[in-house]
């Protein structure tokens, strides 16, 4: 049974009809006339529009533009993103969604009764409920939807016995004629002043702020993410400071402090709930309707009519109370507590629900029997995460919530994209809880379901972890959790996606397949549905193909960490993305992550790549304030201490990291070479070489990073004339995967691939290299790689000024060959070197100032003093080529 007929409870019933089937029946009941409204959508009148684009207002968490197919559909076909439909609108899309869900063979029964529940009981492992036109019900599950009515303590006793107050605006009418007054001045007030509105009328607003929500404002500013930590914060008074500074910062940056308002959403909930209850009573109190106007704001039409209106001295706002009224038979006359006397032909209750059991009949019951107990700071009524209702029942009993009841644990509960979420939620609890399953399912660190024992979940979680952590083991962890569970689906298949991408073992069609099986036969959520079909595209059809499935799946589920880590480039120079196309894949993510540890390095890496080396900074070091051994976060600190010239700082710090943390590190070798790079700038040629052969000789490192560490840095060392004797290319060259060298699978292996090779003095292997990446279906290949190659050719020929003419041209187009600046760098320290050999001097001297403008380094500085000193020497030589 579902109660409440609004938004959010037929939202639960249709997810519920197309969950379950024909044997089952669906009881929606609410006494409301209509289906689909509730108070929110309930209008009539088209000027009431929506306070959110229809972007945003898709009733499917999966399928964001469904509102705006509909809108195109059924309402006017050229409707925009951008644009804000009226909410009757709006409450005939949720009520068809029922409808439409009811016709397919099949499905479950609904049944809509137009009745109040008065009383709800625990029997056995169900429920009984008494309805007001006398039926008593037998339900296995019950979700409450309810919202209570508009208080109206705060009217006097002779006003509340006087019909001319209008406590529910959305049941009862205002008159037509004469002035009124609407208590209250929030969205309610703004619509139905807008009903309001006539030629000889005006209308009063007294609130005790005199707060009116604030318009949204097209084109619309994209969210900033929140500041680093704020979910750690001491308190509200610590919250308000640093809020404070989130909005100024962002109006600095941006010129709209909406921009950070909106930044604050994915945060919202654990911001609440992390204030003790004395501070959310006082927020309540103090900071309550400053958000809310904020937060929730007008269509740009609806704030143009609202301000026409004012404008025009039709509408006048009075800051304060209702002292005290006296009716007669003509008006109420209306007493403010600053002593203004207003003469009106009623007064409006814009006020909004009260929000406590008190308020409503059927919980003030269910309270008293034990069922119900109130929510935090009292609003609304305790739940869990998932929705489930704390009382005297077990979690095994399927009793929930959705909508504002939840505001004591959420605080923001009403909007349509918490209720979407909901709804979603608790139908697929409800759904679970009919075929059978009782018990919560496990989840991971961000509150995905796993469908498996809390056994193999934990192992699950503690491979992930690692996987976050950018620690090895993580493979290990999987295997331990299918173990542990043999028809761990995700398990599975997560051993099968990462044994492709990292290619670390040849078992990953052998995982697949066993994921395939055990989903056969289990009941999976759909996120973990969904991920298997995009791993399953990901390893069987073309690299395009499989990218574009798994990148689906991460905007469908963006809170799925592990999908998102083999999506985005990392130090394991994996990833699906590069450049400008990662950034906007990690930034669209902060609506989902906030603040979290693990995001905020992954963010770092995109800020440090954009050259915002204080963000970077900032972000990096608080996840490792929150996780020390934070991968991401290293990898992106290493690069902002290179790239701004803090060598010995740099140096210092990431020896002590490798020292306490390196051991557990997955790619443990390229911090190395980051420290070396380190090493390297400051000219320290013996310690470059002592950290070669302790941390990164073949004998330590292996598999591509061996060419992609090891045999880069011997290659700059060349190149740079710091370690001109004695290289051991040939070693790296023999523990090299032999496929980096002949048939590298990306551009960013190419290059790596061919460095080697000219360390190695190999310009047959190059020009075979050269010719295959020409042919290449990949432009990135042909237009990139293939004449990195051949430049290189070039310099072990020694033909410098060839290859001084075709390097430069390399060094221009190759930032699609991936990687970080720091790591395509080793070809412009090649032309470099090419320039100066060429006695090319002028343009290497540029090339090595520029390079020491942005940072500063003991290496350029005395190549570019060698440089300068040489050309006579070079001059001459360069005259006989």
């Amino acid at each position: 049974m579902v109660v409440g007929a609004g938004a959010g409870g037929t939202l639960v019933a249709t997810h519920l009809v197309t969950a379950l089937s024909s044997r089952f029946r669906v009881e929606l009941v609410d006494p409301a006339p209509t289906t689909g409204r509730g108070q929110a959508y309930s209008t009539t009148d088209d000027r009431h529009l929506l306070n959110v684009p229809a972007s945003g207002m898709s009733a499917f968490p999966r399928d964001p533009e469904h509102f705006l197919r509909w809108l195109r559909n059924h309402h006017d076909p050229k409707f925009q993103p951008h644009d804000f439909a009226p909410r009757a609108v709006f409450g005939r899309y949720i009520e068809g969604l029922l409808t439409t869900a009811t016709e397919f063979p099949g499905n479950a029964r609904v049944v809509r009764r137009r009745a109040e529940v008065v009383d709800i009981t625990s029997v056995g492992t169900g429920f009984a409920m008494e309805l007001s036109d006398g039926d008593r019900l037998e339900a296995r599950a019950v979700v409450l939807a309810t919202s209570s009515q508009p208080g109206t303590g705060w009217a006097p006793a002779e006003l509340v016995a006087d019909a001319r107050l209008v406590t529910d605006p959305w049941t009862q009418p205002v008159p037509d004629v004469g002035d009124v007054l609407m208590l209250g001045s929030g969205l309610t007030m703004v619509d139905l002043a807008i009903s309001a509105d006539r030629p000889d009328r005006t209308v009063h607003v007294v609130s005790r702020t005199d707060a009116v929500p604030r318009p949204h404002v097209l084109p619309t500013t994209p969210p900033v993410p929140p500041p680093p930590g704020i979910t750690r914060t001491q308190g509200l008074d610590d919250l308000r400071t640093i809020v404070s500074a989130h909005v100024e910062e962002t109006v600095r940056s941006t010129g709209d402090w909406r921009a950070a308002v909106d930044g604050l959403r994915p945060v919202t909930a654990q911001l609440w709930r992390g204030l003790s209850e004395a501070d959310k009573r006082r927020f309540i109190a103090e900071d309550a309707r400053s958000w809310d106007v904020h937060r929730h704001r007008m269509a740009p039409a609806t704030a143009r009519r609202f301000d026409a209106i004012s404008s025009a001295g039709r509408l006048r706002r009075h800051r304060g109370t209702i002292a005290g009224v006296r009716a007669d038979a003509h008006a109420l006359h209306v007493t403010l507590d600053d002593g203004t006397t207003l003469r009106v032909a009623a007064v409006v209750n814009c006020t909004g629900p009260v929000g406590s059991i008190a308020s409503d009949p059927l919980l003030s019951r269910l309270a008293q029997t034990g069922l119900v107990r109130p929510g935090p700071a009292g609003l609304g009524i305790d739940t869990t995460d998932d929705g489930r209702i704390v009382g005297t029942l077990p979690d095994t009993v399927p009793f929930l919530a959705v909508g504002s009841l939840r505001k004591g644990n959420m605080w923001e509960s009403t909007a349509m994209p918490e209720i979407r979420e909901q709804a979603y939620d608790v139908a697929r609890v409800v759904s679970r809880s009919m075929h059978g399953e009782s018990r919560r399912r496990p989840v991971d660190p961000y509150g995905l379901t796993l469908s498996t024992s809390q056994d193999a979940a934990d192992r699950y979680n503690g491979a992930l972890g690692r996987l976050l952590r950018l620690q090895d083991g993580v493979e290990e962890g999987l295997a331990e959790a299918v173990a542990a569970d043999e028809g761990f689906v995700q398990a599975h298949a997560a051993l099968a996606l990462l044994g492709h991408e990292w290619g670390t073992n040849t078992h990953w069609q052998a995982s697949l397949r066993a994921a395939h099986r055990a989903a056969a036969e289990r009941h999976l959520d759909d996120r973990e549905s969904s991920f298997l079909d995009a791993v399953t595209t990901r390893l069987r059809t073309d690299e395009a193909t499989g990218a574009s499935a798994l990148l689906r799946h991460v905007r469908l589920f963006p809170r799925d960490a592990l999908a998102v880590s083999v999506a985005v480039p990392t130090v394991a120079f994996g990833g699906l993305t590069s450049g400008s196309q990662t950034a906007a894949l990690v930034e669209s993510l902060g609506r989902s992550y906030g603040d979290d540890w693990w995001y905020a390095g992954q963010l770092a890496f995109v800020r440090q790549d954009q050259e915002r080396w204080a963000e970077a900074e900032e972000l990096s070091s608080y996840a490792l304030s929150v996780e020390p051994s934070s991968g991401h976060a290293v990898h992106a600190r290493a690069h902002v201490f290179y790239e701004t010239g803090d060598h010995a700082t740099g140096l210092a710090w990431l020896d002590e990291w490798i020292r306490s943390r390196g051991p557990e590190a997955n790619h443990r070798s390229h911090f190395s070479w980051h420290a070396a790079l380190h090493e390297l700038m400051q000219d320290d040629v013996e310690a470059v070489r002592r950290r070669y052969h302790r941390e990164l000789a073949p004998s330590v490192v292996s598999g591509s990073r061996v060419v992609v560490d090891s045999g880069a840095l011997l290659w700059r060392g060349r190149v740079t004339g710091a370690w001109t004797d004695d290289l051991p290319v040939s070693d790296v060259r023999a523990h090299a995967p032999s496929e980096w060298l002949s048939t590298p699978p990306t551009a960013f292996a190419a290059m790596h691939g061919a460095v080697l090779l000219a360390a190695d003095g190999d310009a047959s292997a190059l020009s075979v290299l050269a010719e295959e990446s020409s042919r290449s279906q990949d432009v990135v290949f042909r237009d990139v790689v293939a004449p990195l190659c051949r430049g290189l050719v070039s310099v072990v020929e020694e033909r410098w000024n060839a290859a001084a003419a075709t390097l430069t041209t390399v060094v221009a187009t190759m930032a699609p060959l991936g990687g970080s600046k720091a790591q395509r760098e080793v070809v412009e320290d090649t032309l470099v070197h090419a320039l100066a050999m060429a006695g090319r001097t002028t343009e290497a001297a540029t090339l090595l100032d520029a390079r020491l403008s942005r940072r500063s380094s003991a290496l350029d500085a005395r190549r570019l003093a060698t440089v300068t000193e040489a050309l006579p020497a070079h001059a001459d030589a360069a005259s006989r080529r």
